[in-house]
């Protein structure tokens, strides 16, 4: 299980919706919205 870095829900790799790759490394949300948010600045999420 992978953790939204969002939100902090755990997040099925095989059978989730919402995937971002940021610097070649894969992240899982649980929403479309914590995907959005991460999108807009992934850095912010990913220290």
């Amino acid at each position: 299980m992978a953790i939204d870095p969002i939100c902090k829900m755990e997040v099925d790799e095989k059978t989730a919706k919402w995937v971002s790759v940021y610097e070649g490394r894969k992240y899982y949300f649980c929403a479309p919205g914590c995907k959005k948010m991460f999108d807009r600045d992934p850095k912010k999420y990913t220290k």
